[in-house]
Order: C-alpha cells, then sequence, then structure tokens
C-alpha cells in the first residue's frame, strides 16, 4: 500500500523543535542533547508514535527517539506530540541502516520493532528490519546487555525472525506467539497496530532478542 503524501510535510518536519535535524553531528553527544546521560532506547519504525510516546510519558528517567522514515507518518506523530509536555523524546527522519551514523557503539540501550513491514517476498529479505544485515547494525550501536524487543501480527515473518536472529549471532531470550495472553503482557504499552488487530482478535507475537554470549 503506498502511502498518501502530505503536502509540507516536510517543511513540518524541517522546522519542528521535536525532530533532530543533523542527527550523525549527535553521534556519541546524545547526553548532550538531552541534558543528561539517561538511558537511550529508540523505537524503529515508530508511526505515529502512540508507542514510544506512551513509554516516555511512563519512564521520565529514560531518554527516548522515535524514528520514522517516511516523513507523511512522521508529521502525524509531531501532531501528537505538541500536546504533551515531555523533556525525553526526539525524532528522526531517517532509514534504519544508517543508525550506525548517529549512534557510537553502545550508546543505545534497548531497540523497538513494533509491527514492522513484513517484505514477504524472499528477494526482499534484506529488507526485514529482524534480518541478518539489520541485527548486525544493532550490535553496533547497542551497549553490551542491550536488547531488541520485536512484536508483530504477522506470524510468517515472526517464524522468520525466530530462525534469521539466531542466525545472525543472537539469542531470543524469550517469545511468545500470544503476547496478550502470555506473562509478557506485564507493562506492555500498545501501538496503534497492536489495538486494532488486538480488537480484531489478532494474537500478537513478541520476542526479545539479546547478544549470545562468546565462549
Amino acid at each position: 500500500m503506498r502511502l498518501r503524501h502530505i503536502p509540507g510535510a516536510e517543511e513540518t518536519i524541517a522546522a519542528s523543535p521535536y525532530v533532530v535535524q543533523d542527527p550523525q553531528a549527535q553521534k556519541g553527544r546524545w547526553d548532550q542533547l538531552f541534558g543528561n546521560t539517561n538511558p537511550i532506547e529508540i523505537e524503529v519504525g515508530m508511526g505515529k508514535g502512540r508507542f514510544i510516546m506512551e513509554l516516555a510519558q511512563k519512564n521520565p528517567g529514560i531518554n527516548y527517539i522515535g524514528i520514522e522514515r517516511y516523513s507523511s507518518v512522521l508529521l502525524r506523530g509531531l501532531q501528537k506530540r505538541a500536546e504533551l509536555e515531555l523533556d525525553n523524546i526526539f525524532f528522526m527522519c531517517i532509514d534504519a541502516k544508517t543508525l550506525a551514523d548517529v549512534f557510537a557503539p553502545g550508546e543505545v540501550n534497548r531497540i523497538y520493532l513494533n509491527f514492522s513491514d513484513p517484505w514477504p517476498k524472499d528477494r526482499h529479505a534484506k529488507r526485514r528490519l529482524t534480518s541478518p544485515e539489520f541485527m548486525a547494525v544493532y550490535d553496533s550501536v547497542l551497549a553490551p546487555e542491550g536488547t531488541v524487543e520485536f512484536k508483530t501480527d504477522n506470524r510468517g515473518l515472526f517464524d522468520y525472525s525466530l530462525e534469521s536472529i539466531p542466525a545472525a549471532g543472537w539469542t531470543v531470550k524469550a517469545h511468545t506467539f500470544d503476547l496478550h495472553h502470555s506473562d509478557m503482557a506485564e507493562g506492555n504499552v500498545m501501538t496503534e497496530y497492536e489495538i486494532k488487530f488486538s480488537a480484531k482478535g489478532q494474537p500478537i507475537c513478541k520476542l526479545v532478542a539479546c547478544r549470545t554470549p562468546q565462549p
């Protein structure tokens, strides 16, 4: 499905105080932007931002960065952000492939992947956010004990992820095929898609991955 472009989205994003306009200049210096050394957590593909903004509200001692590559989608997040009084969240309009250009090694504590594009055709597997190629990008910016949390309604993508993540040298430390009826539901913050799919009775899959310890 093609995204509808919203005229003026790029201009609004470029003028927003909530969007980091030159993220590469912040590499290794995010503590200066936030004004503290609190842990940093990022969401790749934040959509309209419900999930990460709720996290920021609930956890003032954590710094959050929402990443969305599509300007028309990020614009919706900015509209919601303007209604909130928060000082622990910023957004970036970048491609996740460039994370290593934006964050220094070990600068990120947790990465959230929520309802990512499944890219169902085999020839597009490298574009999946849980592919070995993207896991290598996450490895370059995550702290040693950092984790990746992934939620999806797409069972095919989830099954792929359960294979691709260990193949990339990571350990899936926890997973469930029905999040809302599992022990992993405690403290769960829902995304827009999650609310929509759950209302239809669709089970939500979730996994938490960490690096596999070296012998």
